[in-house]
């Protein structure tokens, strides 16, 4: 009995002396190794990771305190990755609810509709903020590494704003990107109209491309969508600017001339029937619907009327009339 009151009592003074050594550490303030203190918590990391990373960096005397709290508290998996900026001396309780509430700062970049990969590859490669892995790759070993079944890169990453922490590499960005451009692909496919010139999404996707270079006004999109469509049922040539200025690439200057026309390239849609190889660009999931759901319209033709809008025609003469009248206005 003395042997099992003495082991009671060593037991009970133990957990006293661990309840006030708990106590103690996380309601002890923090110590700030610069003011302000700027760390980041990679995604993937866990508790013992996080606690010896602060521990390493001064800010909490050792990892078992912040490991043996969170813990108790149930918090081991709810340490969010991102960016944090301690900018007072708080306590450890204090800095796990800060942890665990994601209150992070968060890093963005914008990729926008209508730019060509050789443009989202220039805004990656000039982010501060961004672990540039891919910038002595090719556009195909960059496809091989993010996982892309396609072999050109041109139009397959979504324009949005993508938040990141600092450091992350661009591979992962690039990846997030690829994957929302596959969703919306594959959502838009499902929901397309009947009866499309349209036999696969990417095809889908070269043409939503087209029209996000084409219309210079949102109300104008799904008619311009028709248009396309309309030419492509009648193996009518598409005759759009934009893909013979894509072909062209280094060699534009900014005009567009009749010879550009006449010179057949594989984005030659003047000179060659169909959809050229590859998207033009990125398009937008608006340009994306319209691609796959366009306005019913007899039109085939359009021009631009110099503000923003589109004339569209159902025939040649009412066209050249429009384009005559155009042309001049802009002159």
């Amino acid at each position: 009995m003395h042997t099992l009151k003495r082991l009671f009592l060593v037991a009970v003074s133990i957990a006293i002396l661990l309840v006030g050594w708990l106590y103690l550490h996380v309601h002890s303030k923090v110590t700030l190794p610069t003011t302000p203190y700027e760390f980041s918590i990679r995604p993937g990391s866990n508790l013992k990771q996080v606690a010896q990373q602060l521990a390493d960096a001064g800010v909490i005397p050792n990892k078992w305190s912040l490991i043996v709290l969170a813990r108790y508290l149930n918090q081991e998996s709810a340490i969010k990755a991102g960016d944090y900026q301690l900018t007072d001396s708080l306590s450890q309780i204090a800095l796990l609810k800060y942890l665990t509430e994601g209150d992070a700062k968060q890093t963005e970049i914008k990729f926008i509709e209508g730019w060509t990969f050789a443009q989202l590859r220039k805004v990656l490669n000039e982010h501060p903020a961004i672990q540039n892995d891919t910038i002595d790759l090719s556009d195909q070993e960059i496809l091989q590494r993010i996982g892309a079944s396609e072999t050109a890169a041109e139009g397959l990453f979504f324009p949005d704003t993508y938040y990141f922490i600092k450091g992350d590499s661009d591979i992962h960005i690039l990846q997030r990107a690829y994957r929302a451009m596959h969703n919306h692909l594959q959502t838009g496919w499902a929901a397309r109209a009947e009866s499309l010139p349209l036999n696969t999404p990417y095809e889908a996707l070269i043409l939503a491309s087209i029209i996000e270079k084409e219309t210079g006004v949102a109300s104008d999109r799904a008619e311009i969508a028709g248009v396309f469509i309309n030419r492509l049922r009648k193996d009518m040539r598409l005759q759009t600017d934009p893909t013979v200025i894509y072909g062209l690439g280094e060699h534009f200057d900014g005009n567009l001339r009749k010879k550009d026309l006449l010179a057949d390239q594989a984005y030659n849609t003047y000179t060659r029937a169909g959809l050229p190889p590859t998207p033009i660009a990125l398009p937008s999931l608006a340009s994306i619907r319209a691609a796959l759901n366009p306005a019913e319209t007899d039109a085939l033709y359009f021009v631009a009327k110099g503000n923003g809008e589109s004339q569209f025609s159902t025939n040649l003469t009412d066209h050249n009339k429009a384009v005559d009248k155009y042309q001049k206005q802009q002159r």
